[in-house]
């Protein structure tokens, strides 16, 4: 990892240094409007690219933000799951990632204000995503053009709420993305140790500390919660993109091979020293273009496959 990037991964752990205090009542140093604040203003200093606009809309209740390109070239619609521990985020940090999405696949991005804990705990985030879903369904967008990506809890959401759809007999996407995914909130896998040091924006207690907050006394393995639990059978193509130095990296492995072994057909990168969705930094970092591209090409040729 270099300096700048180490850099930038403290400066996101720092948005957060007043969320520990803030869970545990120990200081009262901060509310949690204030930490949420101060997530979103870290996350904006990726800004967008040019040519895209957004607009608020309600997608099903949850409010949301559409980003479009100013040159539309596919009929695919991506559904953006954002991450933030299921505590903190909001679309508003998400135009950078969302306006790249929009360019490389000319088409339109919905990213939902799904609702967060600790005032809405599990499963109200997976719940709303799901309404989300089911308003583009209603508006006669067929399942077959539509995609799933989020990164860390929203990498989790990409699976679970396509489980949750299956179990409501609801159409499946056709692709989805999961970046950095948190799918395993036991945190069993070896690289929650034995990365510990490596990740400069998690820490295994952080991380147990971030799941009791959103499970609010559900099982750590529930499967709508923890997808490598779940019953995959029937998903979609789902593209997995960790990086090597995330404490979440065996259990992202764990996931992919899950669904493989659930026959979905899935592709797992693991990218060699990067840390936790480092897609944001597309402005300084090439690994993050690289892998911004990459998914959306999975996307692209998954929905529209070449004949």
């Amino acid at each position: 990892m270099n300096e700048e990037l180490r850099e930038v991964m403290n400066g996101w752990a720092d948005s957060l240094v007043n969320l520990v205090p803030v869970l545990t009542g120990s200081e009262k140093t901060a509310t949690m409007t204030q930490v949420r604040a101060a997530y979103t203003a870290f996350q904006t200093q990726q800004p967008a690219p040019p040519g895209v606009r957004f607009e608020d809309l309600v997608m099903g209740g949850v409010t949301a933000t559409l980003v479009q390109p100013e040159v539309k070239t596919s009929d695919i619609v991506l559904l953006y799951l954002h991450g933030g521990a299921y505590i903190v985020g909001e679309p508003d940090g998400y135009h950078g990632i969302g306006g790249n999405y929009a360019k490389l696949l000319g088409a339109n991005v919905y990213i939902p204000d799904y609702r967060l804990a600790p005032e809405h705990p599990f499963p109200a985030a997976i719940d709303d995503s799901l309404r989300a879903y089911e308003w583009l369904l209603d508006q006669g967008i067929q399942a077959e053009k539509i995609a799933f990506a989020g990164e860390s809890a929203g990498g989790s959401m990409v699976i679970s709420v396509m489980v949750a759809a299956k179990q409501k007999g609801l159409p499946l996407p056709a692709a989805g993305v999961a970046i950095s995914p948190w799918a395993n909130l036991e945190h069993t896998g070896a690289s929650m140790t034995n990365r510990e040091g490596l990740d400069p924006l998690n820490t295994k207690p952080l991380l147990d500390l971030l799941a009791r907050t959103f499970l609010a006394g559900a099982l750590p393995n529930h499967p709508l919660a923890s997808p490598v639990f779940a019953d995959v059978t029937g998903l979609p193509p789902i593209l997995v993109q960790i990086g090597e130095n995330e404490l979440m990296l065996s259990d992202a492995i764990r996931l992919a091979s899950h669904l493989a072994e659930n026959r979905v057909r899935v592709n797992l990168e693991v990218w060699p020293g990067m840390p936790h969705a480092w897609h944001f930094f597309h402005t300084f970092l090439p690994e993050a273009g690289q892998a911004l591209r990459t998914s959306a090409r999975f996307i692209s040729d998954t929905v529209n496959p070449a004949k």
